[in-house]
């Protein structure tokens, strides 16, 4: 049962790894100024990143550096480390493929782009999106 000082929300999609849980209203017992809402809210943003990726490979075809740009102006800042393998999972999933372009400036480039996978996961990943804001809005009337 859901708590009026706390709302877990878990969510497990089968279908990929899509995992979010964290607490959306700080404990009764805490002080808002010692919550840290950045680090408080790291396990939804992590469980939601390959939802965003999705969403920005479909606006455009994208190298990593430009993914990196993107995210760093969000709260969905990450880094190398993080963002490759997440690419690798998603591309035998077969979510992603990528084709090499040259570069002016360097070595060619990955760009990558949605298959037709990806495009159905994201459809997927959004319908579900609605549902869990329908779901939350409702709780919260």
């Amino acid at each position: 049962m859901f708590s009026p000082a706390s709302i877990d929300l878990i969510a497990f999609f089968y279908s990929g790894t899509f995992f979010i849980q964290g607490s959306f209203i700080p404990a009764v017992n805490q002080e808002p100024d010692s919550v840290n809402l950045s680090e408080k809210f790291i396990p939804i943003r992590k469980g939601l990143l390959e939802f965003v990726i999705l969403k920005l490979i479909d606006a455009d075809q994208l190298y990593v550096a430009d993914m990196l740009e993107r995210l760093s102006k969000t709260e969905f800042t990450t880094q190398e480390d993080t963002l490759y393998p997440l690419l690798s999972k998603m591309r035998r999933e077969g979510l992603v493929d990528y084709e090499w372009r040259e570069s002016d400036s360097g070595p060619p480039r990955k760009y990558y782009e949605l298959t037709t996978r990806g495009r159905a996961q994201l459809a997927e990943l959004g319908e579900y999106w609605k549902h869990l804001n329908a779901t939350i809005n409702r709780l919260g009337k």
